[in-house]
């Protein structure tokens, strides 16, 4: 799991003075709204093309992600927001993100995100965080560790079959 300093991260949203802009000029490492996304989306060539600079993109968790479907091979990030720590939707999106797009990129959580939540993040597919300011980096890495070789009971994005019981 990556952890993200916001003070050193090379993504960068876009936006003028009076908030986001509705039609962003196509930059490397811009983190777009999905409305900004839509606007460009078209001139964006795909990852693999020569001209192809990395973008990202901001989804509420109350949109369906279905609506990325067809992009994923054209971006590189999508950031998932926790609004409060209960509310689980940006898990549902990143599992559906990679299991079902195959989506390689990063997936990042913001928002609420808590220490204690970094085992189910790990599993539904996200690899990088913003931790919530009052939560400790330290803690959280000893959190992936929870469970280790032991396994789960269900598999996740990444072991797809269980390992519990088994030696790993």
């Amino acid at each position: 799991m990556q952890f993200i300093d916001t003070h050193h991260d090379q993504w960068h949203t876009v936006g003028g003075e009076d908030g986001p802009m509705a039609h962003p000029p196509i930059k490397s490492h811009s983190l777009l709204t999905l409305a900004q996304w839509h606007a460009v989306r078209d001139q964006w060539p795909a990852k693999d093309a020569a001209d192809h600079k990395p973008v990202g993109v901001i989804l509420a968790n109350d949109t369906d992600i279905e609506v990325l479907e067809a992009d994923a091979a054209k971006l590189s990030l999508v950031v998932l927001q926790f609004p409060k720590w209960t509310d689980g939707r940006a898990y549902t999106q990143a599992r559906i993100l990679r299991a079902r797009y195959r989506f390689g990129g990063e997936i990042r959580a913001t928002g609420d995100v808590l220490v204690d939540m970094m085992p189910l993040l790990a599993r539904t597919g996200f690899n990088a965080v913003v931790l919530r300011a009052d939560q400790d980096r330290a803690a959280a890495e000893r959190a992936l560790g929870f469970f280790g070789a032991r396994g789960h009971y269900q598999g996740d994005v990444q072991q797809t079959r269980p390992v519990f019981g088994r030696a790993a």
